[in-house]
């Protein structure tokens, strides 16, 4: 298998040395971008040795924890819990369309049985392929599957660690070779597309540890992380699948979506996510509580209602919202983490309908709430409490048919004075019925 590979990835970099720098994605993956912009929900997940300490996934820079003693971690991490089955059904009953799967983060562990490095799952007491048992049910169950692949390591060697910012207390001192460093993830990468069937996308992070911190005027990075052959890589390999890059830049050639950290689209709340949504397909990634990975003190979880103010947002902005799930290192899931999802899957057998297979609004979220719209429909999202009516300005030109409630069909009064369009009498805001969606209906 390993010289398979190694052909592969050699005929490969032959034909990289011919690609054009200029992008032009194939049919295959406009049509997946396609899919993704209507999917609009899907599942990350953040789990590995780094759960086992219970202090989130930067526990190994945080803590200054060594290379030799982090590896420890790797005899401990024996998942015993853990069900793919259950993990997936529970994302596809919460109305998920898609998961997003950590295969390797920062600290360098690969959740695959691979041929390039020892710090792996089959090297744990588990000795299982988690990637290969997530993949099988991801298609037994019609779920699509992104990896998460990280840039950046605080292990190795040959990662250019002397010129990043952040695993400067893992105890390196070798300064190893960047190029072998790059050839590593292009034969992980390979066996990644390779061996798990069909992949819809790889979700990489990492690459702003080598540019200045978000918001500097300049964020070139300080290394070549050989993108241009990185990208033709995985779209030779599989020309659907979709590239992103949590850089918080702007896109780069050979990127198929944007996605945005712990914000919605343009608000940049949490100070990461400067750069402007481009016309790419988009995604806002956000914790269920405060944390990506396993924290046991960290009880800090969102509610239902900024659960679907943050999905019907995202939709709103014309975005997805890929919402994470830390599980425990035995493998279990959390149960406030399964009860909100159960919640929101309710929710979404009523009111899917506003959410997929839509577009952004005309206008931007508001604070009252947002709109998602379709050929021949609109979604107007209330999401404010104690507001019984709504005006929409600038209400496009079109012919109005019905409006009334998603839920129920029950009849909205409706007044269009000139470019404003007047909502009145809608019900209440309540912890049972967080978002009250009017339809409005053209002819």
């Amino acid at each position: 298998m390993k010289k398979q590979l190694l052909c592969i990835v050699s005929l490969l970099c032959v034909a990289l040395l011919h690609a054009q720098t200029a992008y032009k994605p194939t049919a295959a993956n406009l049509k997946n971008r396609e899919w993704f912009e209507n999917a609009r929900f899907g599942m990350f997940i953040h789990w590995g040795p780094f759960s086992i300490p219970g202090s989130g996934e930067w526990v190994m820079n945080e803590r200054n924890i060594t290379v030799a003693n982090y590896t420890r971690l790797e005899k401990f991490f024996n998942p015993i819990d853990f069900d793919a089955a259950q993990w997936v059904s529970l994302a596809k009953n919460a109305g998920m369309k898609y998961i997003t799967l950590i295969t390797r983060h920062h600290d360098g562990f690969s959740m695959w049985d691979t041929q390039y490095s020892d710090f792996d799952i089959m090297h744990t007491p588990y000795k299982k392929d988690i990637v290969k048992m997530i993949a099988d049910e991801c298609h037994k169950q019609g779920i699509k599957l992104f990896f998460y692949y990280s840039l950046l390591d605080w292990r190795r060697d040959d990662y250019s660690w002397w010129t990043g910012r952040t695993g400067q207390g893992t105890g390196r001192t070798v300064k190893g070779n960047w190029n072998d460093y790059i050839q590593f993830m292009k034969n992980q990468l390979t066996e990644l597309l390779t061996n798990y069937g069909e992949i819809s996308g790889i979700w990489f992070d990492g690459y702003w540890d080598q540019t200045a911190p978000e918001g500097a005027a300049d964020r070139t990075p300080r290394i070549d992380w050989h993108l241009d052959e990185i990208y033709t890589l995985i779209h030779q390999l599989q020309p659907q699948c979709l590239i992103g890059n949590n850089h918080h830049l702007t896109p780069l050639p050979g990127e198929d979506f944007q996605m945005f950290e712990q914000d919605l689209p343009g608000e940049n709340k949490g100070g990461l996510n400067f750069q402007k949504p481009s016309d790419l397909p988009l995604e806002s990634c956000v914790t269920m509580n405060n944390s990506w990975g396993f924290n046991i003190t960290d009880t800090s979880y969102k509610s239902p209602k900024q659960l679907i103010d943050l999905l019907a947002k995202a939709a709103g902005y014309g975005a997805n919202l890929l919402l994470n799930i830390g599980p425990m290192p035995n493998g279990e899931i959390q149960p406030e983490f399964v009860e909100r999802l159960r919640w929101m899957g309710n929710w979404m057998n009523t009111y899917g309908e506003s959410i997929y297979n839509t577009k952004g609004g005309y206008m931007r979220p508001q604070d009252w709430g947002c709109i998602t719209q379709t050929d021949n429909k609109m979604f107007v999202h209330l999401l404010q409490p104690n507001r019984d009516s709504i005006s929409l300005t600038n209400f496009p030109a079109k012919k109005i048919g019905k409006v009334y409630l998603l839920k129920n069909k029950n009849a909205v009064p409706a007044k269009l004075n000139g470019s404003t369009l007047l909502l009145t009498n809608l019900p209440a805001i309540t912890d049972e019925e967080p978002d009250t969606v009017v339809v409005i209906e053209f002819n």
